[in-house]
Formats: C-alpha cells, sequence, structure tokens
C-alpha cells in the first residue's frame, strides 16, 4: 500500500471524521491514488469512501461476464466501459448486463470491445439503444465483426470516434452505415479492414464532414481515396500505412486538400518517393509528424528544401530504413531543428560524424531511434549527451562499437532518460554501473548481452526503484541471486523477461513473488524451474496477466494447480513441452475464467481425452489457441466447429519434438 492509502487508512481506523465529508472531495481523494489497490483498500476501511467511489466513478474495466450486470448497476455514473478483456462476451450476457442496469448507462460515452469477437449485432444493438450519449466505441481485432455489427454502431447518431481495426469483414456497405448514421464522427480507424474500397471512401469523405483522424492502413485503395480526402478540410491526422496502390500522383492530389494536416503516415508505402512528399508538405504551416519509414530509396533536393519551411512546426520524423549520408543528416538538422523525435533505424550510412552534425541542431531531442545503426561509436552517443540534455529515449539494438565510456556520458549528461535499448549491444556491467544514476529510468532492454551478470543487475536494482520494463533475454550469467537484488531494489516493474537465462531456478523465482505488480513473466526454456517456482510466482503475482512457459520441461502439474487457484487475472499463457498432464490442464482451463489466449504445442503427456475436456472446459472463453496440426484430425469436429463459433480462432502448427537446452 502506498504511504497515501497508509495515511487514509489509519484516518479511518481512527475515525477521524471521514464520513462528514462531501462524496465530491472523496472522490477527489481517489482521484489522487494512482494504484487500483490502494483505492481498494479505501473502499475496505471507509464506507464513506465506497459510497464516494459508487457516486464518483468514471471508469471501469471488467475481466469476467458474470459480475457485469452487478458492476454496471452498483456504478451509475460511468462515463468509460472497457469490455475488451472480458472472456466469453457473448450478445446474450452483454443484453443482459445493459438490460440489468436500467437507466445506468445514460452518461456513457466511450466503450471498448476490442478482441469481443462473441459479440455481434444483436449484443451492439441493444448497448447502442442503451447509450445515448455514446461518442467512441472501439471493435479492433474484431476479426468476425462485418457490416450488420458495424450498422448497429451507426445507430450511435452523436458518435465521434470508431475503431475498426482489423474487423475483415467489414465492406463498403457497412462505411456506407456509418458514414450515414454518425455525420459528426471525428476519428475512424479502418486499418486492414480490406474489403473496402475507393468507394467507400469516397462516400465517408462527403458524409462526414468533421474528420480530423483517419487511418486506412494495409487497405488496398488507390489516388482516387486521396481525392475524396482531400475534401476533408478539418483533417489533421491521416495514416496510409502500406498502402501499396498509393503514388506519388496520390500525394499531389492529397496536397490540395487540408490546411490543418498534423500528422501523415506513409510508412511501407512502395511507390511513394521524396518527390511525392515534397508536394504533399508544401504550403502545410502546421505540419508536426512525418512517418516516412522504409518507403523512400532516397531523398531529393526538393524535398529537403520543402522540410526546411517546416523548420518551426516540425517534431517528429521517422525516415527508417533510409539510406542516408552524413550531408543528408546535416541537412535535415538545418532544415528542422525543433525536432523532439527522429527515427532513423535500420538506416545505412549512417556514421558519427553524420549523428553529431544533426544533434548539434536538434538540441530539443528527447527520442532517438538509431536501431541497428552498427556504424556509430562511441563519438556518436558523446555528441548527443552534450547536446541533447532533454533525451529521454535512447535506441541502440545491434549498434555493437558502442560500451561502457559512451554510456557513462549519456546517463552523466541526460539525468531525464527514461528508456533505452541496448539489445545486442555486448555491454558489461561496467555499462549497467553507469545508467544506474538515470533514476527517472523506466524501461531497460538489455536482451543477447550475455556479459551482464547479477552484478550489473544489483547496480541498476540500487538507484533504478521506477523501473517497470526488464528485458534480460539470453543473459545466460544471471543467477538467483540478481533476481534477489531486482525484486528488492525494483518493486514496480511490470514486463520481465528471462527467456533463457538458463542458471535461474525456483528460489529465483521466490523472489519474483514479490512483485506485485508484474504483468507480464516470460520464462522460456528456464530448465531448473519446476512447479514450486511457478506456485511462488503464481501467489505472489496477483496482477499477472501473460506466463511465458515454453520449454520449462520440469514444469508438471503442480505448477498448474497453482496457476488454477491463484493467477486469476491470467489471460495469456504459454506451457508447450511442459511436462503436463490432462487432468492438470482440464483444472487450469475450467479454473482461469480471464484465460483468452492458451498455446500448447508438444504436451506429449496430455491424451486425446485430455485435450477435448480441457477444451471443453474453456470453450466459449478462449479467443486464440495455438496445438499440433495433428490434433485436428483427431479432435471431435463438434468441438472444434463450438470453438470456432465462439470466436476462437486456431493456429495450428507443424513442428518436430526437439528438445533444447
Amino acid at each position: 500500500m502506498s504511504r497515501e492509502a497508509q495515511k487514509l487508512d489509519s484516518a479511518a481506523d481512527g475515525a477521524v471524521g471521514i464520513g462528514v465529508l462531501s462524496l465530491d472531495l472523496l472522490g477527489q481523494v481517489l482521484d489522487r491514488l494512482r494504484e487500483p489497490r490502494d483505492r481498494k483498500a479505501c473502499r475496505l476501511v471507509s464506507r464513506a469512501f465506497e459510497r464516494a467511489e459508487v457516486a464518483h466513478r468514471r471508469a471501469l474495466r471488467v475481466l469476467r461476464r458474470e459480475p457485469l450486470p452487478r458492476l454496471l448497476r452498483a456504478f451509475p455514473a460511468l462515463e468509460r466501459l472497457d469490455l475488451s478483456a472480458c472472456a466469453s462476451l457473448d450478445d446474450a450476457s452483454l443484453s443482459a448486463a445493459v438490460a440489468g442496469a436500467g437507466g445506468g448507462l445514460a452518461g456513457l460515452r466511450s466503450v471498448c470491445l476490442a478482441r469481443a469477437n462473441g459479440v455481434g449485432w444483436r449484443g451492439l444493438e441493444a448497448l447502442v439503444a442503451a447509450c445515448p450519449k455514446l461518442e467512441a466505441v472501439d471493435l479492433s481485432h474484431c476479426v468476425s465483426a462485418g457490416d450488420r455489427e458495424v450498422a448497429a454502431v451507426a445507430a450511435a447518431a452523436g458518435l465521434r470516434e470508431l475503431r475498426l481495426d482489423k474487423c475483415l469483414a467489414v465492406t463498403d456497405m457497412g462505411l456506407a452505415k456509418v458514414a450515414v448514421g454518425c455525420p459528426r464522427l471525428e476519428k475512424l480507424s479502418l486499418k486492414w479492414c480490406r474489403e473496402i474500397s475507393d468507394i467507400g471512401i469516397d462516400l465517408l469523405a462527403k458524409k462526414c464532414p468533421e474528420l480530423r483522424s483517419l487511418n486506412i492502413s494495409y487497405l488496398e485503395v488507390g489516388n482516387e481515396s486521396l481525392r475524396s480526402i482531400s475534401s476533408l478540410e478539418r483533417l489533421e491526422e491521416l495514416a496510409m500505412v502500406c498502402c501499396s496502390c498509393i503514388d506519388d500522383e496520390g500525394l499531389e492530389l492529397l496536397s490540395k486538400g487540408s490546411d490543418l494536416l498534423q500528422s501523415v503516415d506513409v510508412s511501407r508505402c512502395d511507390h511513394v518517393t521524396s518527390e511525392g512528399l515534397a508536394a504533399l508538405i508544401d504550403g502545410r504551416n502546421f505540419l508536426q509528424k512525418l512517418y516516412a519509414a522504409d518507403c523512400l530509396h532516397e531523398i531529393g533536393q526538393r524535398f529537403l528544401s520543402k522540410l526546411a519551411t517546416l523548420k518551426e512546426t516540425l517534431t517528429m520524423l521517422k525516415l527508417d530504413g533510409l539510406e542516408v549520408s552524413d550531408s543528408l543528416l546535416q541537412a535535415i538538422g538545418e532544415s528542422c531543428n525543433k525536432l523532439v523525435e527522429v527515427g532513423l533505424s535500420k538506416c545505412s550510412g549512417v556514421t558519427d560524424e553524420g549523428i553529431s552534425s544533426l544533434v548539434a541542431q536538434c538540441s530539443d531531442l528527447r527520442s532517438i531511434d538509431l536501431t541497428c545503426c552498427n556504424l556509430i561509436t562511441n563519438n556518436a552517443l558523446d555528441s548527443i549527451a552534450d547536446n541533447c540534455k532533454m533525451l529521454e529515449c535512447l535506441r541502440l539494438e545491434s549498434c555493437s562499437l558502442i560500451n561502457e565510456k559512451g554510456l557513462k556520458r549519456i546517463a552523466t549528461c541526460c539525468p531525464n532518460l527514461k528508456e533505452i535499448d541496448l539489445t545486442d549491444c555486448g555491454v558489461d556491467d561496467a555499462a549497467l554501473e553507469h545508467l544506474a544514476k538515470c533514476s527517472e529510468l523506466r524501461i531497460l532492454k538489455l536482451g543477447l548481452c550475455s556479459s551482464i551478470s547479477d552484478k550489473g543487475i544489483a547496480f541498476i536494482s540500487s538507484n533504478c526503484g521506477k523501473l517497470v520494463e526488464l528485458d534480460l533475454y539470453r543473459c545466460n550469467s544471471i543467477t538467483d541471486d540478481g533476481l534477489a537484488a531486482l525484486a528488492n531494489g525494483c518493486k514496480r516493474i511490470k514486463l520481465l523477461n528471462l527467456c533463457y537465462c538458463n542458471k535461474i531456478t525456483d528460489t529465483g523465482l521466490g523472489h519474483l513473488g514479490s512483485l506485485e505488480e508484474l504483468t507480464n513473466l516470460e520464462l522460456r526454456c528456464l530448465v531448473r524451474i519446476t512447479g514450486i517456482g511457478i506456485s511462488s510466482v503464481a501467489i505472489g503475482c496477483k496482477s499477472l496477466i501473460e506466463l511465458d512457459l515454453k520449454r520449462c520441461y520440469s514444469v508438471d502439474d503442480a505448477g498448474l494447480w497453482a496457476l488454477a487457484r491463484y493467477a486469476l487475472n491470467l489471460r495469456q499463457l504459454t506451457i508447450s513441452y511442459c511436462q503436463v498432464t490432462g487432468l492438470g490442464l482440464c483444472h487450469l482451463l475450467s479454473s482461469l475464467r480471464c484465460l483468452q489466449d492458451i498455446k500448447m504445442v508438444h504436451l506429449s503427456w496430455v491424451s486425446i481425452e485430455g485435450f477435448e475436456m480441457a477444451l471443453r472446459a474453456a470453450c466459449g472463453r478462449l479467443k486464440k489457441l495455438k496445438m499440433l496440426c495433428g490434433l485436428k484430425t483427431v479432435l471431435s469436429p463438434e468441438l472444434l466447429q463450438m470453438l470456432q463459433a465462439c470466436g476462437c480462432r486456431i493456429r495450428w502448427v507443424n513442428k518436430p519434438l526437439v528438445y533444447k537446452d
């Protein structure tokens, strides 16, 4: 419990008049508590806080469908509802919950149903009818959602924001329903809706003139769509990643459109050149973000001259995959000296001289991505340290020529550093000793740095208490002692990757059991851990959402039983190659009500009957499943049809049984 929550707890225990404070004031107090467990603690010790929570709570995230009706009734002031992780949610349960809420959803403005594949048009119709103030709906990754579902959402005439990413069955007909039914729409994402054509985009542009943000990435639309989009006078953000039918002619058409455009993403548009981009940015006095990753082969002088016109506005420039030169980086620095973020990932030709000339002009840079720029050395880091004092994010994956000397300068001169990626850089404990000075560090990636040992982890743990993500992939010198130091000093860790750190045992996992905020844990190929260690993690890490145990050969049913009893929030699990039986698997899948994604390849000790019973126990909740293709012919067709009918996507793989150390 945090210090603030402890003070409130003490006040409640002493009966210091909390009950006489207004619900509005108590609600403001609860809003200042960052951690959900602190809010819960206040509710448990004071009925006044409980009443304030009921009256004041605006957002709710539900993990299971069973308590949904009760929760909707309990919090009548809700404005934001997240059902994306609500396992086995379907039309019937959603409709019943909405009906049971009475008028309690009258103030609801935003609903997230991402990946809720079991919800169809009936459930959406009931939801929209009960929410007259609905303004935002997220149906992204509902792969079975089609025109009828979109039509149900389109009945919300006040809708301003709609996400339909990867709703694969949506066509121009469904988009037409949205365009006609939601004329006030301001934000729309159609990413991966590949059945939509130029015709649908044209109607959208005509019927929704207030659009400010539009994402048509991965659509098979062409230049005619850009002609239509150019009529949107209020458009500020446009993303068209990997639209292979769009070329310079389309960008020329788009250039005649909105002068308010602030962000453009043409990444992976193979037929776009710097000439087209030059035409697009000409006269765009408000353009702030330009993404052109993996699409340009070279940059012409015209583009650079037009880029110079954005000197006072452009803050983000992504040129990943481009062949660059020192003179080009110098020209970019001179043209765009207000840059806050620059991306040069996998750009060939990036040298120390080029980086030095760039950062000398761009002292406001806070994020620099130099992934796979393997020519840079400590000299580039020295220049970054000297010029970019406000640096917060530095990505250096596979920059193998840097070492602790350059990182010492970064750590000394950039006290606000929050993220650094040193994957495959070969750094050692000495480098981590310097980085430990960065007390604001949140994300540290050290994968494939085999020279790092427990000593380096101890350095980081001593001063980086705000760390929330740590990647130690294949850092195989790390032992249980390193995890002890980590658990003692970095209590806020949420994501931890220990794959192939094969010296770790159950003792190390026992230390991890004290990380109450841990949500994602990767333990692939830790051959020395058993069900005992998994039990420690399950009991202690109550927030655990994702767990990878692939090739943990000694993990058996004891580990699964512990997960089934304690890891109640677990949503994604990999147990391929583990020595579990059908009994353990069946108990696990029948107990974990939030589990939605499980990978179970080569479970040699599980019989066909074991798979049958386990999958039937979880049918209706699972959204993704990975198994050996050999099971496809032996599992009952009725079971497979039932899984697919409930929205479960099954990935069949054909992998030989190979054991790895």
